[in-house]
């Protein structure tokens, strides 16, 4: 038992011996670069699974290159690999390039991939323009009518400037100001709808694609809409607000007028108090008990008076009561 359970174990440890040579020394891979042309020594296939490279990875993407009559070397494929980068998506990108007579070295390519751009989708879009629908952009003519504007912008890739180039987006929002200045600049409404294409000319030229990762071959007016009378809107709100403010200042002098005629009334009755007092005191017929209300009925008209001419009466001092004269003096 012990003899059949020693031969189990070296026969599997043979089989995965077996496996682990297999995998560290690629010979279907290496029998695939002889029969491409594209001959790899045995110890470079070995040396990139010993750094952590797919070796079939290298291996497929320099025998594209090659038969596309690239010159790129493996040393270049294995550094990008290392990157982090797509090495597929790179060399795809070049032999595109290559068939389309556009310019692109490995560098440009690498980097535009290590950027976090799809490089072959960029130099697709290079070949075929595309076309970015714009939102609804709203502009007001100087006649005060608004209009709503959607284009249509078509954009190729610039290749130099993808690289820390601006996006769609600032492509979108550039055109979107461009045609709110245009719209802007029209004396009449109807000019624009005559002659959409004035606003095209005037975006396009600003260069607005400066800075950006996209070269702008066209922008297409393909809606413009009337929208709301602005000018006549503004001038409904200040007619509104100007007649609110005329109310205010109306009830203003309204409560002024009213506060005057109280305190007219107030110093009526004050003085006509005074002068029944200074009869009263002449005559003789005013006692203790008659002074302290005429007192109080002056205290209640400076109250009165103060109410209405919105200040608070201060206490003044009262003069005690003068002593009653006997009657018949």
């Amino acid at each position: 038992m012990a003899a059949s359970f020693g031969v189990v174990v070296v026969v599997f440890a043979l089989i995965i011996g077996f496996f682990l040579f297999l995998y560290y020394f690629p010979f279907g891979l290496w029998i695939r670069t002889i029969a491409a042309g594209v001959p790899l020594s045995m110890m470079s296939l070995i040396r990139m699974r010993l750094i952590g490279i797919q070796p079939g990875v290298i291996v497929t993407n320099l025998v594209r290159a090659r038969k596309a009559g690239l010159p790129l070397t493996v040393d270049q494929m294995q550094s990008h690999y290392l990157a982090g980068g797509n090495v597929e998506n790179v060399t795809l990108a070049m032999i595109a390039a290559q068939r389309a007579e556009i310019p692109l070295e490995w560098q440009r390519a690498a980097a535009i991939d290590l950027a976090g751009r799809n490089v072959l989708e960029a130099l697709q879009t290079s070949v075929n323009p595309k076309v970015i629908e714009t939102p609804i952009f709203q502009g007001v003519a100087q006649n005060g009518i608004q209009l709503n504007v959607k284009a249509r912008i078509t954009v190729r890739t610039a290749l130099d400037r993808y690289v820390g180039g601006a996006g769609e987006p600032t492509i979108v929002a550039r055109v979107g100001e461009g045609v709110v200045s245009a719209v802007g600049a029209a004396v009449d409404h109807k000019q624009v709808l005559e002659y959409p294409d004035r606003i095209s000319k005037a975006v396009l030229a600003k260069g607005l694609d400066a800075g950006t990762a996209f070269e702008i071959v066209s922008i297409d007016i393909a809606d413009v809409d009337v929208g709301k009378n602005i000018g006549a809107e503004l001038q409904t709100s200040q007619a509104e607000a100007d007649r609110k403010i005329a109310q205010a200042k109306a009830a203003e002098r309204q409560y002024m007028a009213v506060a005057a005629e109280q305190e007219q009334k107030a110093r009526t009755q004050e003085m006509r108090a005074k002068v029944v007092e200074a009869d009263a005191f002449r005559e003789g017929h005013l006692g203790v008990m008659d002074y302290y209300r005429l007192n109080n009925i002056k205290a209640d008209t400076e109250m009165r008076a103060a109410i209405g001419s919105g200040v608070t009466p201060t206490d003044q001092p009262q003069a005690p009561p003068p002593a009653p004269r006997p009657p018949g003096q």
